[in-house]
């Protein structure tokens, strides 16, 4: 394995372009605007704190609304003070201030979240906002200052997101790695998520690594073409597909205690095993790549085809046939209305209706406009990222989080909760309000929250109010040759059934085999309850690093990339303490993760998805949520920043 320590620049933002447009161009780009981060953007730029009007501040209570729950006449003086202090700007050279003090960051933050107290968040904000482009995330050391003369080497297991990540830091730091993935590209879930409709369901602001923004995303919400280019281009840029073995689906991987080292054995598309052997092993592998199909009896018996929308069949002609979709959740949401505008008929089998998130542009290219005034105005996409991350993740986490004295059927947990429930009631109303037959089995009784919420722009109800299309409520009893058996008695026949059940996402590091100190076996000592301080560290697993591991999915508050920069930034530290102090390894002392994992499991048990008996996955077999973190985003930033190294056992 060999690797070149790079600090090469990012392709990606840089910077602005100067402002050069007439005042009539910039009022039309202003038209477009994302209004709660344009004064601050502004603020910033400019230093003129006195642009962050009291009465347009928005609401902390409404901030998650559209436009931040600001009225007409709010945006349109909002955009005339806009305009003035754009016009300076060009008019005076476009010349930016100096950057803001502390105190004044403070100020522009807290009006662009309309809330108070957000000094905490200020070391956090500096590195979300990434501005023209630095990377403040990185690892801040190299093996060839830290310790020359120390060997280390590192098997990353998985080319997706994190994958990518963390070889880009171990390269950082001059790390000696390889990769495996068992793909032949790289992009993790969005190489092989290609059913038709795939997009991601986070605003691609706040979906793309911190220090690789792009102001020229094309949607609001990227589909899987565009976020599949995104991570090869990153991949290119970071220069890493040089340590990138495709085709290797790593088997197992065991630790040896004699020489500290794991052996890690991998086949490649010819069935042959390779053997290579490390100092340390971060798994990469994701969550959502492995197909969950429902336990229901003779799926293998039906004579038709079927497959599950993780294996997309795209050699199979849907056209004029009978399709039957098992599953409601966000995949078969994505693809059901593209397999209704060819299918003869579509019959969708309903289990548990998921909750729908209005999202008017879901499907909606980025405005000129808009793309003009990311791609001109300084900070102005940063600041709009930050907004995304705060409304997106600590703003809305009290609204999920159980009030022990909030009297409910079970439908909400709390005031905020049932205010929610209602407003998103009021949604399906007037999306199926002419249709009571429609309406009564697409409102959940269950608390928002509880399972994955779904978005949709109004082609949910669209889709299912067409002739062609039937949803179905009912139990199956089974599957016949012919098509499904209801539990009424009734039979469905089909041409084919599409299975849009999920993943087997609490099977953490399946299928490899992982054998750690003493001989421990990893998916025997987790017994299908998959645990690890914060989510990366595990006791017995030596120099075993997991990103995307347990507890560290997110529901209403973040994005999973967030996380991951998280994790990698943790890992570093922990490799930092290795190197330089020319340790053996490290693990988590047993009781630090004990104690961990049941603050974890308490918190959950607060929260609507671990309070609510719905089925999710984000519980495992044993009932437990073994997926999600109910903390504050701002508290896994702070306990992954730099390793506490009390919490851990170093050897050697």
């Amino acid at each position: 394995m060999s690797v070149t320590a790079s600090s090469s620049p990012s392709p990606f933002v840089t910077g602005v372009q100067p402002i050069t447009e007439t005042d009539a161009q910039i009022r039309g780009a202003l038209a477009e605007a994302e209004i709660p981060p344009l004064l601050p953007a502004l603020a910033y730029l400019t230093g003129d704190l006195a642009l962050l009007r009291a009465e347009l501040r928005p609401d902390p209570m409404m901030i998650t609304l559209p436009q931040g729950g600001l009225t007409d006449d709010q945006q349109a003086s909002a955009r005339e003070i806009a305009l003035a202090a754009l016009i300076a700007y060009r008019d005076g050279g476009c010349r930016a201030a100096p950057p803001p003090s502390a105190d004044d960051l403070l100020q522009i933050l807290e009006f662009a979240v309309g809330g108070a107290g957000m000094g905490a968040y200020l070391p956090l904000l500096e590195e979300e906002l990434a501005y023209r482009g630095e990377d403040r995330r990185g690892p801040g050391w190299c093996t060839a200052e830290l310790a020359p003369d120390v060997g280390f080497s590192v098997v990353v297991i998985g080319a997706g997101m994190s994958g990518i990540l963390a070889a880009h830091r171990l390269d950082q730091a001059g790390v000696d790695y390889i990769v495996l993935d068992k793909n032949l590209d790289v992009g993790g879930t969005w190489h092989e998520s290609v059913y038709p409709g795939c997009r991601v369901d986070n605003p691609n602001h706040n979906y793309s690594y911190s220090f690789a923004q792009k102001h020229d995303w094309p949607f609001h919400y990227s589909t899987q073409d565009v976020l599949q280019e995104y991570f090869r281009e990153c991949a290119d840029s970071f220069d890493v597909r040089k340590n990138v073995r495709f085709g290797a689906s790593v088997r197992s991987a065991t630790w040896d205690e004699t020489d500290a080292t794991w052996t890690v054995v991998y086949a490649t598309g010819d069935g042959v095993e390779h053997t290579v052997r490390a100092n340390a092993v971060i798994s990469a592998v994701g969550q959502l790549n492995r197909a969950s199909w429902p336990t229901i009896d003779g799926i293998e018996r039906f004579a038709g085809a079927y497959f599950h929308s993780a294996q997309w069949r795209h050699d199979l002609d849907l056209t004029g046939l009978r399709v039957a979709v098992i599953g409601t959740g966000c995949s078969a949401l994505q693809f059901i209305p593209h397999v209704a505008e060819v299918a003869a008929d579509v019959l969708v089998l309903q289990r548990t209706p998921p909750w729908i998130a209005p999202t008017p542009d879901y499907h909606d290219a980025v405005s000129p406009g808009l793309m003009w005034l990311y791609g001109h105005v300084p900070t102005y996409s940063e600041l709009n990222r930050f907004s995304i991350f705060w409304k997106m993740g600590d703003a809305v986490l009290d609204g999920v989080r159980v009030d022990p004295a909030w009297q409910s059927d079970g439908s909400s947990v709390s005031a905020v909760s049932d205010f929610t429930r209602q407003m998103i009631v009021d949604y399906y109303t007037q999306q199926f309000g002419d249709r009571p037959d429609l309406l009564a089995k697409v409102v959940p009784d269950y608390p928002v929250g509880a399972k994955r919420i779904v978005r949709d722009n109004g082609i949910w109800a669209t889709t299912l109010k067409r002739a062609n299309v039937q949803l179905i409520t009912d139990a199956i009893d089974h599957i016949d040759e012919d098509g499904i058996a209801m539990a009424d008695g009734t039979h469905l026949d089909a041409d084919v059934i599409i299975y849009g059940t999920g993943y087997q996402a609490s099977n953490f590091l399946a299928p490899m085999q992982i054998i750690g100190r003493g001989g421990a076996d990893l998916h025997e000592r987790w017994g299908g309850d998959a645990r690890a301080y914060l989510g990366v560290t595990i006791p017995e697993f030596p120099n075993l690093f997991c990103l995307y591991g347990p507890n560290t999915n997110i529901v209403v508050n973040g994005s999973i990339i967030y996380f991951s920069e998280c994790g990698v930034r943790l890992v570093m530290g922990l490799l930092k303490s290795l190197v330089a102090g020319d340790h053996r390894s490290v693990e988590v002392k047993r009781d630090v993760h004990d104690a961990f994992n049941e603050l974890v499991d308490a918190e959950n048990r607060r929260m609507a998805w671990g309070w609510s008996s719905v089925n999710s996955w984000y519980k495992n077999s044993h009932g437990r949520v073994a997926q999600n973190w109910p903390f504050r985003l701002l508290d896994y930033w702070e306990r992954t920043r730099e390793p506490d190294l009390d919490d851990y056992e170093f050897v050697g």
